[in-house]
């Protein structure tokens, strides 16, 4: 099978055409993205083709409202690694503007799916919309696949076992509330952000609690608070607790996620890690001192370490995504 490839909508190599495609901006990729993903899988093995799927970045909303940015819950890279681990052949991005959307549903059509794709089957969700103004509808795609010769799935909206509907919004809610298993039972997949280590102020490391800071973007909306963590160093899990927020105890500045990795003594500085927040274990709290800020930590480092040595929750989703992560 050919590697997997992440590419731009003009550097589409031959082995992507001629596919199966899922469309849509995909952001977590959630259960009910995966529905859409998977089916344009499936036709694609029924059908000897290879499946693709197609995405927008950046995401429209930031194009239409860049005051109100979206709380990306998984960018591109990201991305590219959920729908790999799902099976697809390869995922293109299409740079989105305001010219591109001010394109009509037949341009897209013809300019994208058939002129630079030459797709022989589409699949998106029951709300997928394209084109000016939003005009395109599902049903708008499927005359234009009689017209061009592709056919059309259309993916209805997407429950949990216990009656919730999934999407990004409701991911992103979850999240937002300190709720990161409720959000995995959205995701089928346990939600995880990359981040740089910077330099602190290195007042951690003077009070036994050495952590590697990031900083996040600042549109993401994750409940500050203490979180037990798992952290992945060079390809290897460690397990930790994280504090997000802004140090009300000392400095009360700009928010931090800073994590502090059970056994591990090596130089993170300008690494590049992965950080999964399993569970919350509580929120940001002022303390009057150092020694009962230490006192809380250390129960914090303790329940952590419970927790995580008792978990097993793990999806299929998330042991394809870590296969490389020891046990």
């Amino acid at each position: 099978m050919p590697p997997f490839q992440f590419v731009d909508r003009h550097s589409v190599s031959a082995s992507l055409r001629g596919g199966a495609v899922a469309i849509g901006n995909f952001d977590g990729v959630h259960r009910g993205h995966q529905a859409v993903l998977e089916t344009a899988q499936a036709v694609a093995r029924n059908r000897g083709i290879p499946a693709v799927a197609v995405t927008f970045e950046p995401h429209p909303r930031d194009v239409f409202r860049p005051e109100h940015p979206v709380f990306r819950l998984t960018p591109g890279p990201i991305k590219a690694r959920l729908v790999e681990a799902i099976g697809l052949n390869g995922l293109v991005s299409i740079p989105f503007s305001s010219t591109f959307a001010a394109q009509s549903p037949e341009e897209f059509v013809e300019r994208v799916l058939i002129d630079e794709l030459d797709i022989r089957h589409v699949v998106v969700g029951w709300n997928f919309h394209f084109g000016q103004g939003r005009h395109g509808t599902p049903q708008m795609l499927r005359e234009l696949g009689e017209r061009h010769g592709f056919t059309v799935d259309v993916i209805e909206s997407f429950e949990t076992e216990d009656g919730y509907t999934v999407s990004s919004s409701a991911v992103r809610d979850r999240l937002s509330e300190g709720l990161p298993a409720e959000a995995a039972g959205l995701l089928g997949w346990h939600w995880f952000f990359e981040g740089t280590v910077i330099d602190g102020d290195k007042r951690g490391r003077t009070i036994g609690f050495p952590t590697a800071n990031i900083r996040l973007p600042s549109q993401v909306r994750l409940s500050e608070g203490v979180y037990a963590v798992l952290a992945e160093i060079d390809g290897v899990r460690h397990a930790g607790v994280a504090s997000w927020g802004r140090r009300p105890t000392f400095d009360n500045g700009a928010p931090v996620f800073e994590t502090f990795v059970f056994d591990f003594a090596g130089d993170l500085y300008g690494k590049t890690i992965t950080i999964m927040p399993l569970s919350y274990l509580r929120p940001e709290l002022k303390f009057d001192g150092v020694a009962p800020l230490i006192d809380q930590m250390n129960r914090d480092a303790e329940e952590g370490k419970a927790l995580l040595a008792a978990f097993d929750g793990f999806t299929v989703l998330d042991r394809a995504l870590w296969r490389n992560w020891t046990p």
